[in-house]
This record gives C-alpha cells, sequence and structure tokens, in this order.
C-alpha cells in the first residue's frame, strides 16, 4: 500500500486550490481519506483525534452487512435453482456462482450511479465527498429483489441519493433512510416489478419451472392464509426474498459485529424487537375472533417470534432502524424509537394485507418522528433538572 500512498501525496499539489487540476480535489481527497487515516490536524486549540472516523465507521457497518450478502448470493442461486429442479445435482460452488453473477451488477449499478452523483455534487460544492453512500450504495441492492432491472435500481438510487439527501445538505443531514427512501420510492412508483412471486427468484425466459414451485414470500404465503416455510428455513434464509433480508442467522452476526465495535447501537435493536413481540403478542390474544378471516388467522396467530424472523423485519432492527442519522439521538429516544417501530412494522404487515412486509413503512415514519421524540425527552430532561434546582435552593 506504500507505493499508493506515495501516489497521492505527489499528486496532492497538482489538485490543491488555484492548482491546474484543482477541480479534481474532492475526488482526490476522497479515495485518499477511503484508503488511509486523513493527515489532516488541528490549526488551533486542543483537540484529541480518533482514528475511528467516519469513514472507517461505514467500513465496519459494510463488513458486518458481508454475512448477509453473501448469503443472499448463495440464496439467489439456491431458490433459481429449487425452481428448475436441479438443486440436488449443482454443488455449492454452482449455485454461489449463479448467485454472485446475479448480484453483482445490482451492487455495481447502485455504486457507479450514487458515488457518482455524490462526485458530482461535491465538485458544485466544492467540499469533500461524503462517506455515507459506502453503506448506502450495498443497502439499496440488499433490499431489492433480485429480479428487479438494473435500470430501476439505477432510477431508484439517483432519486434517494438526490431527493433523499442532496436536497437537505448530503450526509448528515438527511431526514429518512436513503436506502429505504429509494425501496420506498419503487415500490409506489413500480409495484408491479416490487411485488408478486416472479420477482423474488431469478429466472430466464428459457428455465422451465417445476410444477408446483412457488416463489412467493412467506409474508405473501401467510397474507394469502397458509405458510410453507419451516421455522428452520425463515431462520437461516432457505426462502425467497430480498436479496439480503432473508437470513436472520446472518444478519444476527452482523449485529454482533456493530455492538461489539460501537457502531450500531443496541438500545435500537433490542427496542424494536421488543415492540414488534408485543405487537405480535396482542394479535395473537385477538386471534380468536369470529370477525377474523381465514387468513387472517394465520396471520394473528403466528407466533409473535416467527414474526420477527420472517421479512425484511430482522434486518430493518439491525442495519435501517440503526440508522445514526435519521434514527433517534438522545438515549431514551432510542429506546422509544425502536419500540415503536416494532410495533408499526407488525401491525402493519397483519392488518393491511395490502402491505404484507410492513416494517419499510415503519422505520420511514419514525425516522420522520425521530426529532419529535428527542424534542420531548431533551425537554422531559430539562424540566426534571428545573425542579431539582428550585428544590436544591
Amino acid at each position: 500500500m506504500k507505493f499508493i500512498k506515495n501516489f497521492f501525496e505527489r499528486t496532492e499539489p497538482l489538485v490543491q486550490k488555484g492548482a491546474k487540476y484543482s477541480w479534481l480535489g474532492s475526488v482526490h481527497e476522497g479515495f485518499f481519506t477511503f484508503l488511509f487515516v486523513s493527515k489532516d490536524t488541528s490549526k488551533s486549540g486542543t483537540h484529541i483525534h480518533d482514528f475511528i472516523d467516519l469513514k472507517r465507521t461505514m467500513s465496519i457497518v459494510v463488513l458486518a452487512l458481508v454475512p448477509a450478502l453473501l448469503f443472499g448470493m448463495y440464496n439467489v442461486g439456491f431458490q433459481h435453482y429449487k425452481a428448475i429442479g436441479e438443486l440436488a445435482s449443482t454443488g455449492f460452488f454452482g449455485i454461489f456462482l449463479y448467485g454472485l453473477l446475479k448480484v453483482i451488477p445490482v451492487i455495481a449499478v447502485s455504486y457507479i450511479v450514487g458515488l457518482g452523483i455524490e462526485f458530482v455534487f461535491a465538485q458544485l460544492r466544492g467540499h469533500g465527498i461524503h462517506e455515507g453512500f459506502l453503506v448506502s450504495g450495498i443497502l439499496i441492492p440488499m433490499i431489492m429483489p433480485i429480479e428487479t432491472p438494473l435500470w430501476m435500481v439505477a432510477l431508484a438510487t439517483a432519486f434517494a441519493v438526490i431527493l433523499g439527501k442532496e436536497v437537505f445538505g448530503g450526509t448528515g443531514m438527511n431526514i429518512w433512510n436513503p436506502a429505504l427512501v429509494a425501496r420506498a420510492f419503487l415500490f409506489f412508483a413500480y409495484p408491479a416489478q416490487m411485488s408478486g412471486e416472479s420477482v423474488w427468484v431469478a429466472l430466464s425466459s428459457t428455465d422451465k419451472v417445476i410444477d408446483g414451485f412457488s416463489g412467493a414470500t412467506p409474508m405473501a404465503n401467510a397474507a394469502a392464509g397458509h405458510l410453507n416455510y419451516s421455522v428452520a428455513d425463515a431462520f437461516f434464509g432457505f426462502i425467497p426474498g430480498s436479496i439480503g433480508e432473508t437470513s436472520a442467522f446472518a444478519i444476527l452476526i452482523g449485529a454482533l459485529i456493530l455492538i461489539v465495535t460501537g457502531i450500531g447501537s443496541w438500545k435500537i435493536m433490542v427496542s424494536t424487537l421488543a415492540g414488534g413481540a408485543v405487537m405480535g403478542l396482542i394479535l395473537n390474544a385477538a386471534s380468536g375472533s369470529e370477525a377474523l378471516s381465514a387468513a387472517n388467522q394465520v396471520y394473528f396467530s403466528m407466533p409473535f417470534w416467527h414474526h420477527l424472523i420472517l421479512g425484511g423485519f430482522m434486518f430493518g432492527a439491525i442495519f435501517m432502524a440503526t440508522d445514526p442519522v435519521s434514527a433517534s439521538q438522545t438515549e431514551k429516544g432510542k429506546y422509544i424509537y425502536g419500540f415503536l417501530i416494532g410495533i408499526l412494522a407488525i401491525l402493519i404487515r397483519v392488518i393491511n394485507p395490502a402491505f404484507p412486509e410492513g416494517m419499510m413503512l415503519a422505520i420511514l415514519l419514525m425516522n420522520t418522528f425521530a426529532p419529535l421524540i428527542d424534542h420531548y425527552v431533551v425537554a422531559g430532561n430539562i424540566k426534571k433538572r428545573m425542579k431539582r434546582a428550585k428544590i436544591s435552593a
């Protein structure tokens, strides 16, 4: 890596202000600080610099996403060969390679479009390249159905970066999670391409699907009044679904990385799971009602812990709800914020059959109210201190 660092140091004078290639300064600085710790130091006052800067933080989040991504690649191949009846005759590497070749283009489009827009805004504003898209660029593909057309991925990414982040001032200023903004845009703009059975399993026009195979997700099956996936399949991820959301086991490995490194808020994770469990128990208690249809009976009577490992609930709780920009910032607020996400996600999922997966809407809604939650938490703390001050006086 020494020769790479030397290259950046030799070319730095060429991109400084007033130099011939000064217009490339943001790009040069962005690539250098992505690979190496910034050499900038404080010019005045006393400051302590931590080597864990924003780029390093984002890199750890990407690392935590790797287990779910790798399993997602395998599951894409698994669902493909299962659909065409060749699963038993295809080895592990063949299955994984098929998924790898299907997923890599989606990731490439996300990063090319997103980083391209980031570079343009950095040059126009004359500041460094924001690091936030390091995570958003991998999250967007992971929450997409595998059969989402690449042009739709590009369009959604552009929408998320421009209207979901840059109009608010860039990284650190956005109101909503950018990856979920991309998902919501496609969900409402192109519902036919984001739902149904065919979008979750990668198949070509020449593939012959075996009789009786269903590419429906467990959520769609539950909404229709039946479940045909075991708890083990749901937990380990051998089910149709978005690329990175199917394996609760792989997601929990990522959660462990985030918690151990202190990057992700365990308070939000735990409270989101608690909220989902509470709402699941409430629905279980109402499952005996005669007013419910047969389909609703299946959803209402589903064990609360089963809700937590199906669909995008676990992925949202670990990687989406914990976004430090759009989540609550106060310690008490994190518990309230996460708990309400869990409540709303299961409530939307069960009560409204038009949205069999409620995690996206729940997180976006609570992103909107996170500043309000923090406001009242801070106001409450101030009120308590004022009372203590009066008593001591």
